[in-house]
């Protein structure tokens, strides 16, 4: 049938089983929002109040639904506010797809009014993108865009299409198109088997393997596999920060978060153990430390879907290249049940010698973290911002679902949470979502509250208020005897009044005693309700690994 390009990119939406997109209208991308507003009773169209909120929206969409998340933008600064919140989907390997309008073809290359070239600048923080300028590419490109997205290691695309081909007519055909399948590679069993057979060998020659685990293992859906993997070797685990909930947090198996602001028992485990098994990570540098001294006991199995990763970072003694379910479940076939009685109890007296702990005499950002735990149940999905907040999410809330925690983790993007909240709440509308951030970072992004509000969304936000950027505070402390350049945030900001302006309910908690009632209290509200909880300013995050230490090197506040 014949279509208007607008339509036709509705039509596509509809296809890939879209529901609901999060952005922000202007000049150039005025046919697509009148289609929008055709269309309106099949997708959902939400304004953010920035083009940046509508990207984190969708990423976090992504990151709790394991769909596509999609953004939208008008040309020139509209497309280029969105840059920001494509690179932190790109680092954590999040599918979302971002669809921007150039001015006309005729005015491309000339400078025109809010002309900018948006494929060109997303050229290296997307797995594809696209410029479409004749109404035939349209369709193809928006299929090929999605699939792209999911399949493999997942990642952002751009299509950018010319405002022309939105006002275009052109022939459209309906394809049913399977959004279930993440289109993985397929594997030639007899190149694979070689590689398997040798994992089995290292794990059965094994006296302390250790089990080390990231976001590839909640994109391929792999956490059953890798439970049956856990107990069939009798293994500790540890995660990322983009692992959490793959395994199980309250799992007596699990050890905690690896890297800088890993528990102790990650940490000296790890250094410990003789077989590392690490599967769907990258190896971040703020998880291994100094590389020369990483797991230096230990043989290395690498398990990734993107070979790219293989040997990158960390030399390892067996890469494995494919999907994780995909090896999971064919290392679960071949091994045999074992028993590891004193690693386990190893690992055990580890985990006792060095509980994490925190001052439980005053109100802390700990204490909060297990105050929302203790308050709601497992559904409950976590996002939060970027440092001390984000670090104290990760260590103390003990996430069980493999979509329950949401956050900003390679590109560390300050302002991420809220927008990503808003978008986490329309993927799983039946969930309880709650945007942990400090005051640093809610500054950044708070106008996304009247998007909050603007909705009705019922969601809560809680600001971990020090007055300082406390994770950079912290560093200056340590590392920079104690000069606090412009990180000091003690002005006339009241965050409460700020929310109740932008329409949203608001309360500060100034003692440990009154954050409970506050909780409940946002819970049975109905609409978005900000918690401001008033934290010490010199409040650290521990353990830490000091840079270009070891894991081994951990400290806390009774080594200091």
């Amino acid at each position: 049938m014949r279509l208007k390009g607008a339509d036709m990119v509705m039509e596509c939406l509809l296809e890939q089983g879209v529901e609901t997109v999060f952005g922000y209208p202007g000049g150039a991308i005025l046919e697509i929002y009148d289609s929008l507003y055709k269309y309106k009773d099949k997708i959902q169209s939400i304004l953010t109040s920035h083009e940046q909120g509508a990207s984190h929206a969708a990423d976090g969409y992504a990151k709790s639904t394991g769909k596509v998340g999609v953004c939208m933008a008008t040309s020139g600064p509209g497309a280029t506010n969105l840059v920001t919140g494509i690179a932190t989907a790109f680092m954590d390997s999040i599918p979302i797809v971002a669809i921007t309008v150039n001015v006309g073809l005729s005015f491309l290359g000339k400078d025109s009014f809010q002309e900018i070239d948006i494929t060109g600048i997303t050229m290296p923080i997307t797995k594809h993108n696209f410029i479409v300028k004749k109404i035939e590419d349209l369709a193809p490109a928006i299929r090929k865009a999605f699939k792209i997205a999911r399949e493999g290691r997942p990642g952002p695309v751009v299509i950018d299409i010319t405002k022309d081909v939105t006002a275009g007519y052109g022939e459209y055909e309906k394809e049913e198109i399977d959004t279930n399948s993440n289109n993985l590679l397929l594997y030639n069993e007899e190149n694979y088997q070689e590689n398997l057979e040798e994992a089995v060998k290292l794990i059965e020659e094994s006296k302390k393997p250790f089990i080390f685990v990231g976001g590839g293992i909640k994109a391929s859906n792999a956490s059953n596999e890798l439970k049956i993997f856990a107990e069939k070797i009798d293994a500790p685990v540890a995660d990322s920060l983009m692992g959490k909930g793959a395994f199980d947090g309250k799992s007596k198996r699990y050890t905690g978060m690896l890297g800088m602001h890993g528990t102790k028992a990650s940490n000296l485990g790890v250094a410990e153990c003789d077989l590392l098994i690490a599967i769907g990570t990258r190896f971040s540098d703020r998880v291994i430390g100094n590389s020369a001294g990483f797991a230096s006991k230990a043989k290395i199995i690498h398990i990734d879907i993107d070979e790219a990763e293989i040997n990158k970072n960390i030399l390892v003694d067996l890469g494995i290249t494919g999907d994780a379910k995909y090896i999971l479940e064919k290392l679960n076939l071949m091994l045999k049940k074992q028993e590891r009685k004193e690693w386990m109890e190893e690992i055990e007296n580890l985990k006792d010698k060095y509980p994490m702990k925190y001052n439980k005499n005053v109100l802390t950002g700990p204490y909060v973290i297990e105050k929302i735990e203790e308050c709601f149940d497992d559904n409950t999905i976590i996002c939060t911002e970027v440092g001390q907040n984000q670090m104290w999410a990760a260590q103390y809330f003990h996430y069980k679902n493999p979509r329950q925690f949401v956050s900003s983790g390679g590109l560390g993007t300050m302002g991420y949470g809220l927008g990503a909240a808003i978008g986490a709440k329309y993927g799983n509308p039946k969930s309880r979502v709650i945007n942990i951030a400090g005051d640093g970072c809610f500054r950044m992004n708070m106008n996304e509250l009247a998007t909050a509000s603007r909705y009705n969304v019922p969601m809560i936000q809680v600001i971990l208020n020090n007055k300082v950027l406390g994770m950079v505070r912290q560093w200056q402390t340590f590392f920079y005897e104690g000069r606090y350049s412009d990180t000091v945030l003690d002005d006339r900001v009241d965050f409460c009044k700020v929310a109740e302006g932008l329409g949203c309910k608001a309360v500060r908690v100034t003692r440990m005693d009154e954050l409970e009632k506050a909780l409940l209290e946002a819970d049975s509200y109905n609409g978005p309700f900000v918690i401001e909880c008033m934290i010490q300013e010199d409040d650290k995050v521990f353990p830490m690994v000091a840079p270009g230490k070891s894991l081994n090197d951990t400290f806390d506040q009774d080594d200091l």
